[in-house]
């Protein structure tokens, strides 16, 4: 049996993060902020404050295009690392451990962000018909993809856990900010949504402290804030991974402002059993990995959150009918890539994405 595990990543291209140059040159900042709960948009330089240390599973690392930030990226860390915390279920002691272990018993209190998190979970899960569902808990537990102890669970094992993955047994308090798992064995496993959720907090604090412009990358999520001070303010140019390839291999670009892109893949994680691969993206309906022509997609939304959601998703329909959800929505564009190396794009971005890797096909009309 072999495990490895792929990070698929999202990443920016060099020239539009202006990395190169080492002096920091101020730039005019055209961006307004009206909220009154705003601090006043600080000045911008054209070499970012940067910061990176491993959390989430992954390489997380903040860039910052304002002067005398290093103060705001400690703060910054250190909300990722308490939120990863309370999340997490790899580990005891965190808030939706605890929701866990008083499945069939008894509701548990949590903080704001823990209940934040757990609804738009279920809305999510609501609006995708269970395809995305939190409470796939029993079954990644089994499968345990992405970890030293992975291995294929059997037929017996699948079937008495799948009774147990259903969102619609999640009953939650407004009020009391409760959650309560009404069946005994039943697991939330929010990693579906995670690091979106923690993106979006992320995202929000930035704003609040006057930052216009900055890259957040926390591995499969990418948030570009305001324009590249390297192309005067004008979008930065992203570069999809290549799902297929080792990090930081890119097939294309777009041009993307105030907006976070969300990447999925099957080589993120995966395990190998009697020679067949089992990707770490589990159809919460048969217990085993979804099965079609995806190999990688990236959504581009304005909640990082919500674009997790839907990069897991779009693995439940495939590529045709996930094409149709995405050019249904105004606020929703994707990049599908197959298994053979074709690249499909939703409407409003065939003009915008640039196809550079000339191992993938352009399929349908661009």
């Amino acid at each position: 049996m072999k495990i490895n595990k792929w990070l698929l990543v999202t990443t920016l291209a060099l020239s539009s993060i202006g990395l190169v140059s080492c002096q920091q040159k101020k730039v005019q900042d055209t961006e307004v902020v009206s909220s009154a709960s705003v601090k006043t948009p600080r000045e911008i330089i054209k070499s970012p404050v940067k910061k990176t240390d491993f959390l989430l599973g992954t390489a997380v690392a903040l860039s910052v295009y304002h002067p005398n930030t290093e103060e705001l990226l400690t703060r910054a860390f250190a909300m990722v690392k308490d939120l990863e915390a309370r999340i997490t279920v790899n580990a005891s002691g965190s808030e939706v451990d605890a929701i866990n272990e008083a499945a069939g018993d008894h509701a548990v209190a949590v903080s704001d962000e823990v209940y934040d998190l757990i609804k738009q979970g279920l809305a999510y899960s609501e609006e995708f018909d269970g395809s995305f569902d939190i409470t796939v808990g029993p079954l990644t537990s089994l499968w345990r993809i992405g970890f030293p102890d992975a291995r294929k669970p059997s037929q017996k094992e699948i079937d008495d856990a799948l009774p147990l993955v259903n969102y619609k047994n999640v009953v939650l308090n407004d009020e009391e900010k409760s959650v309560y798992l009404t069946q005994k064995g039943m697991l939330l496993d929010l990693g579906g949504i995670a690091k979106g959720f923690i993106a979006d907090q992320l995202w929000n604090f930035f704003k609040k402290e006057g930052v216009t412009t900055a890259v957040l990358d926390l591995g499969g999520n990418i948030v570009v804030m305001g324009g590249s001070p390297a192309r005067d303010g004008v979008a930065w140019n992203v570069g999809l991974q290549d799902p297929l390839e080792s990090r930081g291999k890119t097939l294309g670009t777009i041009l993307e402002k105030e907006k976070t892109i969300v990447t999925s893949g099957i080589y993120e994680r995966y395990l190998e059993v009697d020679g067949k691969t089992y990707h770490h993206i589990l159809n919460p309906k048969t217990g085993y990995p979804y099965e079609n022509d995806i190999a990688g997609v990236s959504i581009i939304v304005s909640s990082s959150t919500r674009g997790d959601a839907l990069s897991t998703s779009m693995f439940s329909i495939g590529v045709e009918a996930g094409l149709k959800y995405v050019n249904q929505k105004d606020d929703v564009d994707a990049v599908f890539m197959t298994r053979d190396k074709k690249i499909y794009v939703s409407n409003s971005i065939k003009n915008a994405f640039k196809l550079t890797n000339d191992q993938y096909t352009w399929e349908g009309s661009h």
